[in-house]
């Protein structure tokens, strides 16, 4: 059945009543308007008695009506082109402000929005959930001690290489190593990459503006068999935990952390592989066991799947090396006179010592890559020195090869096999 249009005392208004749903104690009304444009009957319509126009949050009247009509034809009359002379057109605009207003707004508050506050409610919660417990609690503490008092109250746009090179400066007064520096811009890169990431920040990073501060600081110092066994039994005798974990370094290469996180479901003692898991390349590999780790595997458990081999008294995963370690190493005798960092005995010199013994046996280097885990063979190379017997046997076979070909006759074809 078609709508009945009732008019009002308002030249140009009428309406039609919902059927059945009220407004009030009359029933619902739906406004429309009619005039004339270039001679063209228009009809538009206004909306229901129960809806709000959006420009002032009021109900719709008939006098509201009205007052619309009578600025469209105005609008119409005196040939003012800019101005709306359809209530469509007046929509359309009125949508365009608002979303023009509600752009410009997004763009003020993400010009506004402070490196703190990406760091803290945006990144923290993605980089914590996945990052290594270690790592996060590293990146979170360089943020709070070195970067926030700095750059925490900028803007993402305000801070610039001038910001950056306070901060190396204020760690290398604090005694802090050229590393660290490193590892603090590489914090603030990963903010401003992020940022891009999630449309918060358009600009370009200033670290790349700034030289990263370098320096050789590779552990240059590895134990000798003799050494790692008197380290052994000290520690032996002082803890168990500690024994068998140091034990798990030197024999498998394993990091702390990856100790730290070890579970009994990832090792397999019928194969005698260790799986290691969220390794710091993010990627899982694999350990071979020697003897004396399978037999420590044997003695202390197996354990429940689901639990940690080395955990502590309460129960949870160990987040530091202990203290004991340090103290055994100095009874030892093993960082008497040294002072350069790179030649003292720490719990990573168990790790480098695997990877030197396994490149003097005359392992390829990238057969170590993979043993170690490293994503990059020139993180493997820094033990090429080592390879130098190696490496001499072959110029050796070379030069008995180019001494028999000269005593070859002359003419003669010398092939050499690989």
């Amino acid at each position: 059945m078609a709508a009945k249009w009732i008019g009002t005392k308002f030249k140009g208004v009428r309406y039609y009543e919902h059927p059945t749903r009220k407004h009030g104690v009359k029933k619902d009304r739906y406004l429309a308007i009619r005039y004339q444009i270039d001679g063209k009957r228009i009809e538009e319509g206004i909306g229901w008695t129960s809806e709000r126009d959006p420009e002032d949050d009021q109900n719709w009247t008939e006098a509201k009506a009205a007052l619309i009509l009578e600025r469209l034809r105005g609008a119409a009359k005196h040939g003012k082109r800019e101005a709306p002379t359809r209530i469509t057109e007046k929509r359309e605009i009125e949508k365009q402000r608002k979303e023009a207003k509600k752009t410009a707004q997004e763009l003020a508050e993400k010009e506004a929005i402070t490196f703190d506050q990406i760091f803290t409610e945006r990144y923290s919660p993605i980089a914590e959930q996945n990052k290594t417990k270690g790592a996060w609690d590293a990146e979170s503490s360089l943020y709070k001690l070195r970067l926030k008092p700095v750059i925490g109250n900028l803007t993402l746009e305000n801070i610039s290489p001038i910001h950056l090179e306070r901060i190396k400066k204020n760690m290398a007064d604090a005694g802090k190593s050229p590393r660290s520096a490193t590892y603090a811009l590489s914090v603030v890169r990963q903010v401003y990459n992020f940022a891009k990431t999630v449309d918060l920040y358009k600009g370009g990073c200033p670290v790349s503006k700034v030289k990263l501060p370098k320096k050789d600081n590779q552990r240059q110092r590895f134990l000798t068999h003799e050494e790692a066994n008197r380290l052994l039994a000290a520690l032996k005798a002082r803890s168990r935990d500690i024994h068998e974990m140091a034990l798990l370094s030197l024999h498998c290469g394993l990091r702390a952390g990856e100790t730290f996180s070890l579970q009994w479901a990832d090792v397999d003692l019928e194969k005698d592989i260790l799986t290691l898991r969220d390794t710091k390349s993010g990627r899982t590999r694999h350990s071979i066991m020697t003897g004396m780790v399978k037999d420590m595997f044997v003695k202390r458990g197996p354990g429940r799947k689901d639990t940690l081999v080395f955990p502590t008294t309460k129960g949870t995963q160990i987040d530091r090396i202990s203290k004991t370690f340090n103290r055994v190493v100095e009874e030892l005798g093993f960082n008497e006179g040294i002072t350069d960092p790179r030649y003292r005995v720490v719990w990573h010199s168990l790790r480098h010592s695997y990877a030197s013994w396994l490149v003097q046996s005359g392992i390829s280097l990238y057969t170590v890559q993979k043993m170690l885990g490293h994503s990059r063979i020139n993180m493997t190379e820094r033990y090429s020195h080592l390879h130098q017997d190696t490496l001499q046997d072959a110029v050796k076979v070379l030069e008995q090869s180019i001494a028999n070909a000269g005593k070859d006759k002359p003419g003669q074809v010398v092939s050499f096999s690989k």
